[in-house]
């Protein structure tokens, strides 16, 4: 399987703009510069990107393990805090922290979490960022 998402960029990088697209047309032409990145304008960034992808593609892994146990979620709720920071003359993604709730019919505490970390560490997100990834994880009654 192969998806594919494209950047277009103009100018310089302080006043450049650019556009990110996504095969499936869930992004097309959304905006993105050095002012969504650094300064809070709107429109997205990468990071906020990989945070999005981080935490969707950890849902799934988490709901697949689950059901793998004979469990089924009623709901996962994850987010994901992405820090950008200054490493030499660049910059890299150090840190990634995933907050996750979940309501598991049937599912202890141990199990829970247990599941929980195997989905954190085996997402193929996670596997492919290199980044301190960790997780706080709620079992919702």
């Amino acid at each position: 399987m192969k998806k594919t998402a494209s950047a277009v960029w103009q100018g310089d990088l302080k006043s450049g703009k650019g556009t990110i697209s996504t095969q499936s047309g869930a992004l097309k032409d959304n905006p993105y510069g050095f002012n969504t990145r650094f300064e809070g304008a709107p429109g997205t960034n990468p990071e906020e990107l990989i945070g999005a992808a981080h935490a969707g593609c950890f849902s799934m892994a988490f709901s697949m393990m689950l059901g793998q146990a004979g469990l089924t979620p009623e709901r996962i709720d994850t987010s994901a805090e992405v820090t950008l920071d200054k490493q030499g003359e660049g910059f890299a993604i150090t840190q990634i922290a995933l907050t996750m709730k979940a309501k598991v019919p049937g599912a202890s505490e141990e199990q829970f979490r247990e599941i929980a970390n195997k989905a954190k560490e085996g997402c193929p997100i996670s596997r492919v960022l290199n980044a301190q990834i960790s997780l706080n994880a709620t079992l919702e009654g």
